[in-house]
């Protein structure tokens, strides 16, 4: 988690408007800019995160990608709340990427803890600043003033300034020391807390053009991106002369891209080969693409099947394992002992991000530099690879962040800005590279598929023994595909005395990358669903075995207490065990921690005589610390992780003669509005500083829907989608 700490390696500092007014920045100090190998540090300039005209209009810059997860009212929100002002009298405005800005990223969950109080300190430094202004101006100490609302108050004369009146004055006051800076009490909060609608949801609904794809800049042509069906690929000739001649094409040509080699993707490639048509509308360049001609080389990978990969799968689990990654106690002494012993292979595919906008990237290289605007939730990343690809030093690359329509992992690559940067410098005009759903399904970063083998034992007295986990996957040796790692740390380690996690790796070309709660968002369904099992073999109701093994735990990791807190309120919320269901319908649970965020949730399902199944109702009860920053869009994001999960049921990329044969959602389906239960959210507010909700919300739901089918009827769902068992929702 990267975490902006403005105490060491940067400090506050105001400036007056010209006109009257202040503006108050993070400058990033020397040292910290000067690392090793990167020559001197580049000029200081203010950043600008809070500016009061002298009007008293305040604007606050959002500093990190929107892609739907509200952060760009979230992080102005905690700056709003110590500068105290009204929410209403805010304007926010969109951050480019700036070093002064600190780091911009989405992802992982990280920003509300990596921003908490640093955002927070920014505005209690603005508003001490002008208490001491105004104390100045009226000739009293600044322990009588107060402020409210956008003005600073002396109670005892009665007086009071706007903040646009001090503004100027306020500018050329010390900043607080950070360290002794009083913020306040969180009883006290006027927005932190409050439920604020989405700064652009408005433009949103109303279809107004801020997205990516939306983005036009004068003299723009359009392009496509053609790439081999095949990973590692690469054209070797194409009909470009007849391409060429069609109505509006101004260009086509063969990009040799990155030379793709190993048994896996060590990393990643950026710029991929492929062939680039560039015409005056994206229809005509996309016209001309299905007139494309191409021989490809389509390298070693050409024979990969899905079909193959399970049956090596399956192979490899019958021999010894490669790795043990963690081993506690001795699991065969159990098997050997009487135990009740349970075993299953759990199987789930790759899946695809599948945004509803698809990649796409403007570029314009001119007199050497490169301006970009982009979805990207890794910008800072994405300069880089431009940089290094391109040979166009970073300080000569300009990006624009422009609001992403969902990401969900799949922005935090940037292989669409290479493109387009490339085909921009090779054609000499700004370009709009525009990806179809076709490229964007089969050209993603997927999330890693895998096996896991498991066996486990449950004592006389039900209580969990052992456990014991084969996990296959993908890489070499010793490294794992991207987000296809498994760590021997992986619950139920340290709660069970028996405890033993091995690994295996396959070759595989396709690349891999994060997915909504990376790993998570799979190995919750793995782990869940065979606890399920073991409490059904140990004659246990699911939620008292899930108890009884949270309390058994030693330190370290997950904090029991706090999951021993979610899964009571989501049973208390539920009424698990207290309402007598109809044949065919059943509770499941399930509860994961991830990304510092603790998670139990309950589906209730019925499941029809043609195994079509309906969820009736989802509750969700989550502890994600002290503070809900934004209670709505909270509700909304875990809501949403509740539908994506869903989703994941259904969904699955397989590979056949080394293509993707998914294309788009008929194969890829999204939970429709119709198959979506109301879902019932609640929060714990525990003692802990707040953590991020993008993704520890929606591991649970897979194995919660999952053990609900199982108790239903007596049908173990152990390989996903769930259509391969014969499942869909209604």
């Amino acid at each position: 988690m990267s975490k902006m700490n403005l105490n060491r390696r940067s400090f506050l500092r105001a400036t007056a408007l010209a006109g009257g007014g202040m503006m108050l920045g993070l400058y990033p100090k020397v040292a910290a800019l000067a690392q090793p190998g990167r020559g001197a540090a580049p000029a200081l300039a203010p950043n600008a995160f809070i500016s009061i005209a002298s009007n008293g209009i305040v604007t606050i810059t959002a500093k990190n990608p929107e892609t739907g997860q509200s952060a760009r009212n979230m992080l102005p929100m905690m700056i709003a709340e110590e500068l105290d002002v009204e929410w209403k009298d805010i304007k926010i405005v969109r951050a480019d990427l700036d070093a002064k800005y600190g780091s911009q990223f989405s992802g992982g969950s990280t920003a509300t803890p990596g921003n908490w109080e640093p955002m927070r300190q920014i505005g209690g430094a603005a508003r001490h600043m002008l208490i001491a202004a105004a104390a100045q101006t009226w000739g009293v100490p600044e322990a009588e003033c107060s402020t409210a609302s956008g003005r600073v108050f002396h109670k005892a004369s009665n007086r009071s300034l706007g903040y646009g009146e001090l503004a100027s004055k306020a500018a050329t006051m010390p900043v607080p020391d950070l360290k002794s800076l009083k913020l306040k009490d969180p009883k006290d909060y006027k927005i932190i807390g409050k439920t604020t609608i989405g700064a652009e949801t408005k433009d949103v609904v109303l279809g107004k053009p801020i997205f990516g794809i939306d983005v036009t800049v004068p003299g723009m042509l359009y392009a496509t991106f053609q790439k081999c069906p095949v990973y590692g690929g690469k054209a070797v000739s194409a009909n470009l002369d007849a391409i060429k001649a069609m109505k509006g094409v101004k260009h086509a040509f063969i990009v040799e891209g990155q030379p793709i080699t190993g048994n896996f993707m060590t990393s990643d490639p950026g710029l991929e080969p492929g062939i680039a048509i560039v015409a005056d509308s994206w229809w005509a360049a996309q016209s001309a693409r299905e007139k494309l001609e191409v021989k490809w080389d389509e390298g070693k990978w050409a024979t990969q099947n899905s079909v193959d990969i399970a049956k090596k799968a399956d192979e490899i689990s019958k021999q010894p394992a490669a790795r043990t990654l963690r081993k506690d106690g001795d699991v065969e002494a159990v098997y050997k002992s009487g135990a009740k012993v349970v075993e299953g292979a759990y199987i789930y595919p790759f899946i695809s991000h599948a945004p509803l906008e698809p990649q796409n990237c403007t570029a314009h290289f001119q007199d050497g530099k490169m301006e970009i605007w982009a979805t990207s939730q890794t910008p800072q990343n994405g300069r880089g690879m431009v940089s290094r690809i391109l040979g166009i030093p970073e300080n000569n690359i300009t990006i624009h962040l422009v609001r992403g329509g969902g990401g969900f992992g799949r922005r935090l690559n940037n292989d669409y800005m290479c493109e387009a940067a490339w085909i921009s410098k090779t054609v000499g005009a700004p370009v709009k590279l525009l990806w179809t759903r076709e490229d964007d399904m089969q050209h993603d970063y997927f999330r890693p598929g895998g096996f896991q083998y498991l066996k486990g034992a449950v004592d006389s007295n039900g209580k969990l023994v052992a456990w014991q986990d084969h996990f296959v996957g993908y890489g070499d040796g010793e490294r794992f595909t991207a987000s296809g790692n498994i760590d021997g740390g992986e619950f139920p380690a340290r709660f069970v005395p028996n405890f033993l996690m091995q690994s295996s790796v396959m070759p595989l070309g396709l690349k891999t990358g994060a997915l909504r709660a990376p790993r998570s968002n799979v190995y919750a369904w793995v782990f869940q669903s065979f606890i399920d099992e073991l409490a059904h073999a140990a004659g246990k109701d699911p939620v008292q075995f899930r108890l009884d093994l949270l309390s058994s735990g030693t330190p370290g990791g997950m904090n029991a207490e706090r999951m021993i807190g979610v899964v009571k309120l989501v049973a208390e919320k539920s009424g698990w065990g207290q309402r007598k269901l109809p044949k065919g319908t059943a509770m499941g649970i399930g509860f994961h921690f991830s990304h510092q965020g603790y998670f139990a949730q309950v589906a209730e399902v019925t499941v029809l005589a043609n195994k079509k199944i309906k969820v009736n109702k989802v509750w969700s009860a989550g502890d994600i610390g002290s503070q809900i920053i934004n209670p709505g869009a909270a509700e909304n994001q875990t809501q949403g992780a509740v539908v994506d999960g869903m989703s994941e049921l259904l969904q699955e990329i397989s590979l056949k003669n080394g293509r993707v044969v998914q294309s788009n959602y008929h194969q890829h389906p999204m939970l429709k509005m119709s198959q979506t239960p109301p879902i019932e959210v609640h929060f714990i507010k525990s003692n802990n500083s707040p953590t991020g909700l993008g993704e520890p919300a929606l591991p649970p739901i897979l194995p919660a829907v999952c053990n609900a089918i199982f108790t239903a009827t007596g049908e173990r769902i152990r390989t996903l989608p769930i259509t391969k068992q014969g499942f869909s929702f209604a």
